[in-house]
């Protein structure tokens, strides 16, 4: 069977760190730029679009499209492909190609405008797939929480080839 070098790399990468929970700030949720993202994700409810509005709601999907907290990323935190260079684990400086291979989603509590919102994550899960070459399937698990305990859990699957 033929084996990629990078491909290997990754695998033995996303071993090594499989289980290891990591902490991020994301930031304050504000309550225009959730607007903001209902607005741009098609949303025209007025209590998801208006920060004014007296029963203004952050949009359900806010949260979980947070991978940053503001001002945002450098250029250099990027791959060359447009992702994070830290958000697929063990692929960081390596050429491998990347593919989302599915989110589920579970809500626990709204965000509101004011949480400060922490991502944990983790890599739950490493699997080689496929024949020849194959590809790797990378599992992660996050939790968004703020102080009045956890808002979402994720699990996001990562193809690697």
């Amino acid at each position: 069977m033929f084996r990629n070098a990078e491909l290997e790399l990754v695998e033995e990468r996303a071993r090594a760190s499989l289980g290891t929970w990591e902490r991020r700030s994301l930031g304050v949720v504000r309550a225009e730029d959730a607007a903001e993202f209902a607005r741009a994700a098609g949303e025209s409810t007025p209590r998801l679009v208006d920060p004014g509005h007296a029963d203004f709601a952050v949009h359900p999907m806010y949260v979980v499209s947070l991978l940053r907290g503001a001002p945002g990323a450098d250029a250099s935190e990027f791959r060359p492909d447009g992702m994070y260079r830290d958000e697929v684990p063990g692929t960081d400086g390596l050429g491998v190609r990347l593919m989302a291979g599915g989110q589920a989603v579970r809500w626990i509590a709204a965000a509101r405008a004011g949480d400060r919102i922490e991502l944990r994550r983790a890599l739950t899960g490493v699997e080689r797939k496929g024949s020849g070459e194959g590809f790797v399937l990378l599992t992660v698990e996050k939790v968004y929480g703020s102080v009045r305990g956890t808002l979402v859990e994720v699990t996001e699957r990562f193809i690697v080839r």
